[in-house]
């Protein structure tokens, strides 16, 4: 896999767990108050998900530099 390849896959995966996360985040908004255990799970997920994404994109980040180096754009 290319270091191209490679960003493009990050940047797909980047997207997904992002619109996955806001989903998770939305539906803590429509739970209202009624299940304390179901929102503290959900919002542990967001959470662990966040974690994921800030991952990605140092990876991404990372990805870019070594394109950058290769005079790769």
């Amino acid at each position: 896999m290319t270091t191209k390849d490679e960003l493009q896959q990050v940047e797909e995966d980047l997207a997904r767990l992002r619109a996955e996360n806001q989903d998770l985040r939305n539906q803590v908004r429509d739970f209202g108050a009624t299940d304390q255990v179901e929102i503290s799970a959900v919002i542990s997920q967001a959470d662990e998900q966040e974690e994921l994404i800030t991952q990605l994109e140092r990876r991404r980040d990372t990805l870019l530099q070594r394109l950058q180096q290769e005079g790769v754009t």
